[in-house]
């Protein structure tokens, strides 16, 4: 019965993915519809793909796990981070800029406007390398947590969950699109919603309640981190210049990620940007903030978890494993809807940016919209494809805990791109040339972290802190750079710009006259 269950919830959640996958087909008939939503995607939606595209089986089990374990309660601060910095400033501060310059340079991708906004076609190839090199590690540690879950819930081969998660997602992405996503993610962002309270609720309850579990986690000491006791209940934790690091990479970070960015591209109007950003901030403040303090409470199962053996991926699932299994249904299906979404957001990236910015004009010179649209769905197949091999063959070995794995894409993404974009929509006087030494400036520093870790720096070392390091120098980098190197041409930056000064005409009304027409700034 329990299995019937879970297998049930299973069936019911793909077949409503598909189903929607199916029902947008009519609106991914062309590039602009496949890869944007054709610019109308209202607050709700575009809020909930950006949350769900943030979140994933990454931070539900590898993030939640590894830094509660570290820093106890205190990692909830991550969770408000990702609030506040990844979801309110960032679209308070980049989404209505975003929305109006790419669309006034016709860019559906972060590459195409790189080209647009430097006037580099060579900056448009840049950067789609770099996306696709680091996205697909980044996709590949998708599937690690959940398959522990799905381990956990029905005892099926690792390689299995991963494959049917891979085809599940792929078909709803490649007939639907980005409004089939963006739909799929509202769905799956109730799922999270819900489902995060419910899991909470329920591991306290197991442990007496909230007071009972915090007072329990007041008493565990461990020596190699503090010889005093609380340290895991303390406002900042025991070791807050690293909890520090996290923060910054996993909330500073997503302005600079593509997957995240481009969610701007697509939304509606500018009151749908206001509501979006509300909307978001609540969403990550419940899902993240709620992943990272259940996280807290992993060291009240240390006795059931062999951190030697099995990493710190398997806390989470470790705590999960004694509730009902209508909860664990509830938690897999939950896990399921944050990885799917990310997956997809993140393979229609890649397809989008290869196929855009790298095949048309460069490789074929003249590639129609059909063959475009073509091309991407085939990407799409061959994307998740890498990525499933990869992650089987990361599983099998045991190269890297899911946290190393993203920390490095997240590193050389978010360090390559943060700091032009962000300078890209508000300063002028940013040249190509700040942007190039940005650009290989984080990629080299995040592969060294792979290869040369040793000698790095200790803070350096981890790849979550090589990361932060690369945002922050590449916000100094760009603008010592450009006031270093010849301006761009006014004429390009001229008319990159005049995109805030438009003017358009709008009727007004006072409280007893007739309306009249005023211009104002768009």
């Amino acid at each position: 019965m329990d299995l019937v269950i879970k297998i049930g919830m299973l069936v019911v959640f793909f077949g409503v993915m598909i189903g929607v996958g199916f029902y947008c087909r009519k609106h991914s008939t062309d590039v602009g519809g496949f890869v944007l939503g054709g610019r109308s995607v209202g607050p709700w939606l575009t809020a909930f793909a950006y949350g769900t595209s943030y979140f994933s089986a990454v931070v539900f089990v590898g993030y939640a796990g590894q830094f509660g374990w570290k820093y106890g309660i205190a990692a909830t601060w991550a969770g408000i981070g990702n609030a506040l910095i990844g979801s309110l400033l960032a679209w308070w501060i980049l989404g209505r800029r975003t929305r109006v310059m790419s669309q006034h340079l016709d860019s559906a991708t972060m590459p195409q406007f790189f080209e647009g906004r430097f006037g580099s076609k060579a900056l448009k190839l840049a950067a789609s390398a770099v996306i696709f090199i680091f996205l697909i590690p980044y996709t590949a540690s998708l599937y690690n947590g959940l398959s522990r879950l799905f381990g956990m819930a029905f005892h099926i081969d690792y390689s299995l969950c991963v494959i049917i998660m891979a085809i599940l997602t792929g078909i709803y992405v490649i007939a639907g699109g980005y409004m089939a996503t963006a739909i799929n993610d509202f769905i799956q962002g109730i799922v999270m919603l819900v489902g995060i309270v419910a899991v909470i609720a329920a591991v306290l309850k197991t442990q007496g309640g909230l007071s009972e579990a915090m007072n329990a986690l007041s008493q565990v000491v461990d020596p190699a981190v503090s010889e005093n006791a609380g340290a895991f209940t303390s406002f900042f934790g025991p070791d807050p210049i690293n909890l520090l690091g996290v923060v910054l990479l996993t909330s500073l970070g997503t302005w600079g990620l593509p997957q995240m960015v481009q969610k701007f591209y697509a939304i509606k109007n500018e009151k749908s940007i206001n509501k979006g950003m509300i909307i978001s901030t609540v969403f990550a403040l419940v899902v993240a903030g709620g992943c990272y303090f259940l996280g807290g409470f992993g060291r009240l199962f240390g006795d059931r978890v062999d951190i030697a053996k099995d990493g710190f991926d398997a806390i989470i699932p470790t705590m999960l494993s004694d509730l009902s299994p209508v909860l664990i249904a509830v938690v897999v299906v939950l896990v399921l809807s944050a990885s799917m979404s990310t997956l997809s957001s993140l393979v229609m990236a890649s397809s989008s940016t290869l196929t855009l910015d790298f095949i048309k004009g460069t490789i074929v010179k003249d590639l129609s919209e059909k063959k475009q649209l073509l091309i991407m769905r085939i990407l799409i197949a061959v994307f998740i494809a890498i990525s499933v091999v990869i992650a089987i063959l990361q599983y099998k070995s045991g190269l890297t805990f899911i946290a190393q794995l993203m920390g490095v894409s997240w590193g050389a993404l978010a360090g390559a791109f943060l700091a032009p974009f962000l300078y890209g929509l508000y300063w002028k006087r940013t040249t190509a040339a700040s942007v190039w030494v940005c650009f290989g400036f984080s990629t080299v520093v995040m592969l060294a972290n792979i290869f040369a870790k040793p000698y790095f720096p200790t803070l350096l070392q981890s790849p979550i802190n090589a990361g932060v390091f690369c945002m922050l120098v590449g916000l100094v980098i760009v603008p010592v750079v450009s006031l270093l190197t010849k301006p761009p041409k006014k004429e390009l930056v001229e008319t990159v710009f005049s995109c805030y000064d438009k003017k358009v005409i709008v009727s007004a009304a006072d409280a007893i006259g007739e309306p009249v027409t005023t211009e104002v700034k768009e």
